[in-house]
């Protein structure tokens, strides 16, 4: 039987004696092994979340279409806000703020879907889908350069915040 990698994220990882990251004295590590520090823990973290947000990413594009056939599937919805809410919160933890952004803006539009407060329309779809597209693009210059690229994504959350 193959070992399941635990994935940090849901593990409470970010939280050392309990306090959060940006409380940890210069050069405490993140890691609960203790054999890495500093920049090694953040890499390991930004590695892991990289991989974790490509395998949402690829859920959500399937759950987006299930969503649309499906608009009144509760569980369905739930999912996908969780997935992106999941995303947009790790982003804040890891400190990057474009990602982040983009990924509250589609969170606000899913979070008023999920209240009852909007309908699941093709319009809808359509702006998430972007959303997702744009963290997909951010997230490929980030996992090649290790840093969050510098861009501008006011007019989708601008059209995200429109609509929700």
């Amino acid at each position: 039987m193959a070992s399941r990698k635990i994935n940090p994220f849901r593990q409470g990882l970010g939280r050392e004696n309990g306090r959060q990251p940006s409380q940890l004295a210069a050069g405490q590590s993140l890691a609960n092994d203790g054999k890495r520090s500093g920049a090694g823990a953040m890499d390991d973290l930004l590695s892991e979340f990289l991989t974790e947000t490509n395998e949402n990413l690829a859920v959500l594009d399937v759950e987006l279409v299930k969503l649309e056939q499906n608009p009144n599937d509760i569980d369905l919805l739930s999912n996908i806000f969780r997935l992106v809410h999941t995303v947009k919160g790790t982003c804040g933890f890891l400190g990057l703020p474009r990602l982040e952004s983009v990924a509250h803006a589609g969170e606000n539009v899913l979070g008023k879907v999920r209240d009852g407060e909007l309908e699941v329309t093709a319009q809808a779809v359509t702006l998430i889908l972007a959303c997702l597209d744009r963290i997909r693009s951010i997230m490929g210059d980030l996992e090649a350069s290790g840093t969050e690229p510098a861009g501008d994504d006011s007019e989708l959350i601008k059209s995200l915040n429109a609509f929700a």
